[in-house]
């Protein structure tokens, strides 16, 4: 299973991981020298989260991001989960015209 946030889409990102050695200007040294740089990880903090949705009566379990946990609390769980694709849209049922 790849670590990727169903909701915002993050992932596991590249990057750097420098050594220094010195002492910095702002304690009245020459500044800090790099000596070394190592690739790393990034990795998402993701949950496994059961979220019940009112609007659909009943639970749906997603994998996200604590990033988008937030987002669920600010705009709502069905909101989100529709803007994601992880659920559809209710259709208005068409009425039908007696007489």
């Amino acid at each position: 299973m790849s670590r990727v946030c169903q909701i915002t889409g993050k992932k596991t990102a590249s990057g750097h991981k420098y050594a220094r050695r010195g002492v910095p200007k702002a304690k009245g040294g020459v500044g800090l020298r790099t000596t070394g740089k190592t690739k790393r990880q990034f990795k998402v903090n993701l949950q496994w989260k059961t979220i019940w949705v009112p609007e659909l009566d009943r639970k749906v379990r997603v994998r996200l991001s604590t990033r988008a946990l937030r987002t669920i609390t600010k705009n709502g769980a069905y909101a989100t989960l529709v803007k994601a694709g992880l659920v559809k849209p209710a259709t208005r049922k068409k009425q039908s015209v007696a007489g």
